[in-house]
């Protein structure tokens, strides 16, 4: 038997503590926001969680549940360079990307950037645009990279992308393709605030005034009162992403993502199952997610809260079980039952060391 070697470094131990810096600054996001924004916690824990691990987010949920103004305030608690399009069935690939412009005063072509050169995008009714405009994130999504001409450019760091879809109205959309949602780490189904948080919401929407402008006056909106000063710089961001990869996954709790995907694959009710891009997210937003909870190490509960997240916009049940009456959500539940998970956010017994 070997004795250690005193000068090697210690083991990391999985169960240290999230850095103070670190915990401090996501304690400073979720206050700023909450001065703008009335509930929808789950909904600044799921944006976090994909800033945090460099992912994608796709918010469905009808008007008027401050998607945008979460997004805004959220760019500008974090100093980051924020944009949104809207998105129409008359947008082009150029309106996004960008395109290449005769210069008429030189008779040679410069590159006009688009709004996609940000660090926060916006993709507002995302499936209102044709398919070969929503196509046109593909690349910058996967790659971070665009093409505009014969040129490639890389995009900003960070890069996010949240992109909107009403689930109600039906006229006027395309229904996004697989390997678009697939790109999103994750989709949240955005539900209406408490009668409690509506109350609030009424209170502090009467409380805004009007705000003067030249001879007259217009109403003050929630986008008047957003604070200017950040709360946290791009550094203190790089330092979550950092401290996101030091949160540590068990051998177990990897077995149990693989097993969840594979079940996907081999459930009588689906046509459609997960790629290993559902077992990416499910592991990398459970490290953010331990981290926003203030633990350095996963436990079935993060895996469980995420579940619906990322696994249902990436299954299509087949003709069977829609003709039965079957639904996503049910099937999740089936799928994750062996587990321990009571219900879509279950509490496990136990974690997984």
């Amino acid at each position: 038997m070997t004795s250690a070697d005193p000068n090697a470094a210690p083991a990391p131990d999985p169960r240290s503590s999230v850095p103070p810096g670190t915990a401090e600054f996501i304690r400073r996001i979720r206050e700023r926001v909450g001065t703008v924004v009335v509930g929808q916690d789950v909904v600044v824990e799921r944006t976090l969680v994909a800033l945090f691990t460099g992912g994608h987010l796709l918010l469905q949920g009808v008007p008027g549940l401050a998607k945008t103004l979460l997004v805004s305030v959220l760019a500008k608690t974090i100093d980051l360079d924020f944009r949104r399009i809207q998105f129409t069935v008359d947008l082009l690939p150029s309106d996004i990307v960008g395109s290449e412009i005769l210069d008429q005063r030189t008779n040679e072509f410069r590159t006009h950037r688009g709004p996609i050169f940000t660090n926060l995008l916006l993709a507002d009714e995302i499936n209102r645009a044709a398919p070969k405009v929503q196509s046109a994130l593909l690349e910058a999504m996967q790659e971070r990279k665009v093409t505009i001409g014969n040129d490639t450019y890389t995009l900003p760091a960070p890069f996010l992308v949240i992109a909107t879809q009403n689930p109600v109205e039906q006229s006027g959309t395309f229904e996004l393709p697989e390997a678009q949602l697939d790109r999103f780490m994750l989709c949240h189904r955005l539900q209406y605030p408490s009668k409690a948080e509506e109350k609030e919401v009424l209170r502090r929407n009467a409380a805004l005034g009007i705000r003067r402008e030249d001879k007259g006056a217009i109403a003050r909106t929630e986008f008047d009162v957003l604070e200017k000063e950040p709360v946290g710089s791009v550094e203190d961001l790089v330092q979550a992403m950092e401290a996101v990869q030091l949160v540590h996954v068990s051998e177990t709790f990897t077995d149990h993502v693989v097993e969840v995907v594979d079940r996907t694959r081999n459930h009588p009710d689906l046509e459609l199952g997960c790629s290993p891009r559902a077992g990416i997210a499910l592991i990398k937003g459970a490290r953010a997610r331990a981290l926003i909870h203030g633990r350095n190490f996963v436990i079935p509960e993060d895996l469980f809260a995420l579940a619906e997240d990322v696994i249902l916009h990436r299954m299509r049940l087949n003709y069977e079980a829609l003709a039965d009456g079957r639904t996503g959500p049910e099937v999740l539940r089936e799928i994750l039952e062996p587990f321990g998970a009571a219900s879509r956010n279950g509490r496990a017994p136990a974690r997984v060391s």
